[in-house]
């Protein structure tokens, strides 16, 4: 799970799927109402980034300056569409239709906030990655 110290090194960077094919790249993360924690990633996908996707934070894990996520392709590209720009809050209806579809159970919060994106210089550098560490992972 990506936690909040986290964010600034998920914005604007690559999302992999559980095969390690590239959906694109982040673009917002939502955070619980409840807990402050991260609970949905956008993915902008689709050719010149024409669309965006959202993603359950859980089971989400930092690698190497790139987000893995434990789903497929075929499961991001099918999730139920949601204007990300429309107030930067999900609707109930909105998250009860995005963990039906990842067949997950929701969390104990009673809706999101979008954290916006920030502008890449914004962000700290990436850490450097061993390329003999296996795996090359983001410790807390």
């Amino acid at each position: 799970m990506i936690t909040q110290r986290q964010i600034a090194g998920v914005l604007d960077h690559p999302v992999y799927d559980t095969n390690g094919i590239r959906l694109g790249e982040t673009r917002h993360l939502f955070l619980d109402d409840a807990s402050g924690e991260p609970e949905w990633v956008s993915v902008e996908t689709g050719l010149v980034g024409a669309g965006e996707s959202l993603v359950p934070a859980r089971g989400a894990t930092l690698v190497c300056g790139h987000l893995e996520v434990p789903y497929t392709r075929a499961t991001v590209d099918d999730a139920p569409y949601v204007d990300v720009d429309a107030g930067g809050f999900l609707v109930v209806d909105e998250e009860h239709r995005l963990y039906e579809h990842y067949g997950i159970a929701r969390s104990g919060g009673r809706g999101w906030q979008q954290v916006l994106t920030k502008k890449l210089s914004d962000h700290p550098p990436e850490p450097r990655c061993d390329p003999g560490a296996d795996p090359c992972r983001d410790t807390p």
